[in-house]
């Protein structure tokens, strides 16, 4: 027996398509925090990610008629603001360096890693001051949920360039809150 696919909003999304600017309206009310928060995590600016949520929503209403139902429409939407955000990133010429399969660091192992003692909004801030390149893959690899296949699609370079920039990534974070917590 085959089970009914179920989408939120399908009505809204529906009359959108048509045109109605009052459930655009409430599509992108439902919607623009956690595309902003997305947006934020990825640019570091929130000029940058007021920008990119405008872009991509205004992107996602013209191009509204390719959405056919198959993912949800808030995966389909956080698509155009992660490519969005991609894209002005590309502009500022983030820095990822090229690496081999062997130059992968040996501390790298993903299933041992632990934040708990520090505080959400330290970690936070810490993300924040980690380079473009870095803080990019690690919102896609930990926050958004690409792997690193996905991930080096997405920015066109090699699978062991995003994992070992996931790891150098977190070694610096690390570094930095370890000295956040240093007594001074």
């Amino acid at each position: 027996m085959k089970s009914k696919k179920f989408i939120v909003h399908k009505d809204l999304i529906e009359k959108s398509k048509q045109g109605h600017t009052g459930s655009q309206h409430k599509l992108y009310d439902l919607y623009s925090k956690a595309m902003y928060n997305l947006s934020f995590r990825m640019m570091n600016s929130v000029v940058e990610a007021e920008d990119v949520l405008q872009e991509a929503f205004t992107e996602a209403f013209l191009k509204l008629n390719t959405y056919k139902f198959e993912a949800s429409f808030g995966a389909w939407l956080k698509k155009i603001v992660v490519n969005t955000s991609l894209n002005k990133l590309k502009k500022r010429n983030i820095q990822i360096v090229e690496l081999g399969e062997n130059e992968i660091p040996d501390s790298y192992d993903e299933k041992t890693e632990e934040y708990t003692e520090y505080e959400v909004d330290k970690i936070i801030t810490a993300i924040q001051r980690l380079p473009d390149g870095y803080r990019v893959i690690l919102e896609l690899y930990l926050f958004e949920g690409y792997d690193h296949v996905e991930i080096s699609q997405i920015l066109n370079i090699s699978v062991s360039t995003s994992r070992s920039q996931y790891s150098r990534a977190k070694m610096r974070l690390k570094s930095i809150l370890r000295n956040e917590k240093a007594p001074r």
